[in-house]
């Protein structure tokens, strides 16, 4: 317990030296992670890619805002003593609440939380807010695992972001729900930009042509680009990682689909969604369009 206090100190203590010390905060890119229905993987994709981006150097802060389903904890078999609840109504600060997950990944359970998040007082949505600008300013990536489907505050959560992550599946049901989730948002006047990842498919061509389904309607009925990002091969090894409680990644870090998600986290840091003039807004940014601020 010592050492992992000290490791999560080291983490997020704010930094001592260099131009972050000095007054100049790295400016975190906010990540959500969404489905247009459940079941697809979005939860273990968000913690694998979380994981990836987390070996190769990057400080990744992971986010389950899956509002009655939180799960990211139960993926890396550990037991959160603090959630969401305990920041908001004032127990911990959010630095307390963070916990060190598998590999030492930085991440803030949901929890009962979620729901009280979205009936606080303005006051409080300030704390809030100001608590996740505290941290968030320490990290390169904040990643939001959103809830499936198209909830108010799903969406609210995806409109807010720098960009959203879309997973999807071969499955006919769940290609049409990822345009939906697409189309709603478009609808909305959200301008936040979606890649996507096609998840358990068979190979690249099977990837490329259900990428190529969604993006062509999308791009014939909304006039919007929705870019194949990558994809993430069907793998007894993952169901085999999940019911371990282990990360795929780290339980078989040579398997397919860790293959798969290295390739893509590569193809994530090389390739950005957009120039950062015309979208990133980074965390501040993030809140104020997440509590529907004006200044």
């Amino acid at each position: 317990m010592k050492d992992q206090a000290a490791a999560l100190r080291s983490l997020v203590s704010a930094p001592q030296g260099g131009s972050e010390g000095r007054g100049n905060p790295r400016s975190s890119k906010i990540i959500t992670v969404a489905s247009g229905k459940g079941g697809v993987g979005k939860s273990n994709f968000t913690l694998n890619f979380a994981l990836t981006l987390h070996s190769l150097g990057k400080k990744v802060l992971v986010f389950d805002a899956d509002i009655g389903m939180a799960n990211i904890d139960v993926l890396m078999g550990t037991r959160s003593s603090y959630n969401l609840y305990h920041l908001l109504y004032r127990h911990k600060t959010i630095r307390e609440i963070i916990q060190l997950g598998a590999d030492g990944l930085p991440y803030i359970a949901g929890g009962s939380g979620m729901k009280e998040l979205f009936s606080l007082s303005d006051r409080d949505l300030e704390f809030f807010a100001s608590q996740v600008e505290d941290i968030a300013q320490e990290m390169d990536y904040v990643i939001f695992d959103t809830g499936a489907g198209l909830s108010k505050e799903n969406m609210r959560f995806i409109g807010a972001a720098d960009e959203c992550l879309i997973v999807t599946t071969p499955e006919p049901t769940s290609i049409t729900d990822a345009y939906a989730l697409v189309k709603v948002m478009h609808s909305q006047e959200h301008s936040t930009p979606f890649r996507m990842i096609v998840n358990r498919v068979e190979d690249e061509r099977e990837a490329e042509r259900v990428a190529n389904k969604i993006a062509g309607v999308a791009s014939r009925f909304l006039q919007t680009d929705i870019p194949l990002l990558g994809y993430i091969s069907e793998d007894a090894q993952v169901v085999s990682a999940v019911k371990k409680q282990i990360p795929y990644r780290l339980a078989y870090p040579n398997c397919k689909a860790s293959k798969d998600i290295q390739k893509l986290a590569l193809r994530y840091l090389a390739v950005p969604a957009a120039p950062e003039s015309e979208t990133l807004s980074g965390i501040r940014g993030f809140m104020k369009k997440w509590l529907r601020r004006t200044t």
